[in-house]
């Protein structure tokens, strides 16, 4: 409950925060402009009258602050504005060498805003809306992945580091619980970092949509054709589906060309890896079958599904990974699953070269 409540919490505070910045976009570009052209000309004014107690850095801000706000084509007129202001308060103050490399940087400074302005109107947006925007889709990335509320007798946990601590990451988890049943996909998209951000984005949200909407054992046949119509140059993903009846404790799960999931049994006190047959990854080829592998979760059992980022070495055999992610659960078991994930990410031999998320479910 208490993770249903941070989720509706967190949107409502995404809502009231659009509807803010929706009445700030309708102020207008052209009383932004109007303030800044105010700001020039009161800047000059002060220049001429008071003297050299102002300093004619005052014109940077200035030009930074239209940077800041105005669309590429507005600020050229206002870029001009302020040049000529400057120029004018330039020839007033006799000129100089130190007001001539004065007047320089702030060329460069306008030449680097509206390079700055530019990029952001290829969003179709103004001034930093294009920054709120994508801060927006990572928290909705974010909030899509979390874990559902167990219900008594089960735990969950999700750990995602992206490479080199950046915002976006190519592995993600899409959730769906049902009544007593919950479905996991965790997808690892190709590239890593903010270079697969993007994908990322919209296919959590094409997942997410698919799972629970359809036959589990549809699920990745549906995902597969989604990407195939996509038609990216670099579009192919590896994903690891998990059905879990969480009354019954019966599982099926399903990879994508995704690293084999691995199981707890209290049994034996032994990880083992659920090998089996399993599909090529997603958006390669089309009229591809996915096989299923089963079983059961018993009291004390878990299921472990993780990308390769965890368990990939350079010039090393995925099994050496395995065995080496293997090694280090066993050390952590007698202290329980709580944080597993999370640590099994951290003492990824890859490190920070690499997107690494694991996913652990287990049944008390």
């Amino acid at each position: 409950m208490d993770v249903g409540r941070s989720v509706l919490a967190r949107r409502s505070l995404m809502t009231r925060f659009q509807r803010t910045r929706s009445r700030f976009g309708r102020w207008g570009t052209g009383s932004t402009f109007a303030l800044l052209v105010v700001a020039d000309l009161l800047l000059f004014w002060a220049m001429a009258r008071i003297g050299t107690s102002i300093p004619f850095s005052g014109y940077v801000l200035v030009a930074v602050l239209a940077g800041l706000f105005l669309a590429p084509r507005v600020l050229a007129a206002g870029d001009a504005l302020v040049l000529l202001t400057a120029a004018l308060t330039l020839v007033s103050r006799g000129g100089g060498p130190p007001y001539y490399g004065a007047y320089t940087v702030l060329v460069i400074v306008m030449v680097i805003m509206f390079w700055v302005a530019a990029s952001r109107a290829r969003l179709g947006v103004q001034g930093n809306l294009g920054e709120t925007m994508l801060v927006d889709l990572r928290d909705r990335l974010r909030t899509q992945g979390e874990l559902p509320p167990m219900p008594p007798g089960w735990g969950a946990e999700l750990s995602v580091l992206s490479a080199y601590g950046d915002s976006f990451s190519g592995d993600f988890l899409v959730t769906n619980k049902s009544d007593d049943i919950l479905e996991l996909a965790l997808v690892d998209v190709s590239g890593k970092g903010i270079a697969a951000g993007t994908r990322s984005l919209l296919l959590s949200g094409a997942f997410g949509g698919l799972l629970g909407s359809l036959p589990y054992d549809q699920f990745l046949t549906a995902a597969n054709s989604y990407l195939l119509r996509q038609q990216w140059d670099e579009g192919f993903a590896s994903a690891a589906h998990a059905w879990i009846n969480l009354e019954t404790g019966e599982y099926s799960l399903a990879s994508a060309g995704h690293p084999p999931a691995v199981r707890f049994s209290a049994g034996s006190g032994r990880w083992k890896v659920l090998e089996g047959d399993e599909g090529p990854v997603l958006g390669v080829t089309d009229a591809v079958g996915f096989p299923r592998v089963r079983g059961t979760l018993r009291r004390g059992d878990a299921l472990l599904l993780y990308t390769d980022g965890v368990i990939e070495v350079r010039n090393r055999d995925l099994r050496d990974g395995i065995d080496r992610m293997l090694g280090t659960a066993e050390q952590m078991i007698g202290r329980g699953f709580e944080g597993m994930a999370a640590k099994m990410c951290a003492a990824a031999r890859a490190g920070e070269t690499d997107d690494r998320a694991a996913v652990l479910v287990w049944r008390r």
